[in-house]
């Protein structure tokens, strides 16, 4: 009798619980993304990292990228070779340059025009200004300077003003500029557009006129020659100068020996005459009696 064969059990096929957890990992989307993509990024920002710590190599990529840099930037066509002033005297012009303190010739790409128009506008002289660079290498500033239209007084010096008021330069003499109307006091600057009517105003009265003087930072007087003033009103001082010339006009007031004409009273407009004009008067009413 024959021995029975012991029967060898077949092999399961089915997987092991991890290998089955491993392969329904691979299905998962982004487990495949972060082994397509994030691994290597991680691999190689490492390896980055590790070797763009060294120092040396730092300092060789930064000197490389600033060889690159300024090869690009001085190329012939982005060089400036000079600068071109046009709108101001000599003078101004020198003024500018000392200003901008420019070494030619220089990249376009170090040139900050708009940092140069400020501080060519911040020149006292200078209302506006404009800046571009032309084919050719030329840096081309159009300026507009300012137009004086009076004499300032202050306490201390005489400075020419524009129609906002903004100081343009100083003169050390009056008759240094005496094409220009004078006007005095302080703050006397910051009413020049007000100013400006009442010399219009008192055209009529000629080479008499000497200039206006702010009072008290609130009124203006008007200064004629032999030392007679038109004393004007805080409120609407050009309609009451108007009475004023109007009168002159119609009975020659001021060509009398008249030493005031306040109107500062618009109802009551007051004549003040001279001391030798009222002594006078006096003299000759007691004459009379």
């Amino acid at each position: 009798m024959q021995p029975l064969k012991r029967r060898t059990p077949k092999a399961d096929p089915a997987p092991s619980r991890w290998s089955w957890r491993l392969q329904r990992l691979m299905l998962t989307p982004g487990f495949r993304f972060g082994l397509r993509v994030g691994v290597p990024f991680v691999l190689t920002l490492t390896l980055g990292t590790a070797y763009f710590a060294n120092p040396d190599r730092q300092q060789a990529i930064r000197d490389s990228v600033a060889d690159t840099r300024a090869a690009i930037q001085e190329r012939p066509e982005f060089m400036v070779t000079l600068m071109a002033i046009d709108g101001v005297d000599t003078q101004m012009s020198e003024d500018i340059r000392a200003n901008l303190a420019l070494d030619f010739p220089i990249s376009s790409f170090d040139l900050d025009l708009e940092a140069m128009r400020t501080t060519i506008t911040d020149l006292p002289p200078v209302a506006e200004a404009a800046l571009r660079i032309r084919p050719g290498g030329v840096l081309e500033v159009d300026v507009t300077p300012r137009v004086p239209v009076a004499v300032w007084r202050n306490h201390s010096s005489l400075s020419l003003i524009d129609a906002t008021g903004a100081h343009v330069a100083h003169i050390p003499f009056r008759v240094d500029r005496s094409d220009l109307p004078l006007i005095a006091g302080d703050g006397a600057n910051a009413y020049i557009s007000q100013a400006l009517e009442l010399l219009d105003v008192a055209a009529p009265l000629g080479d008499r006129l000497r200039g206006l003087v702010r009072m008290g930072e609130r009124r203006w007087d008007v200064v004629l020659d032999r030392d007679q003033r038109i004393l004007l009103p805080t409120d609407n001082p050009v309609r009451a100068l108007e009475r004023v010339i109007a009168l002159e006009g119609a009975q020659d007031v001021l060509s009398r020996d008249v030493a005031r004409v306040d109107m500062r009273l618009g109802q009551r407009p007051t004549v003040q005459m001279n001391k030798n004009a009222t002594t006078e008067m006096w003299r000759i009413r007691q004459i009379g009696q």
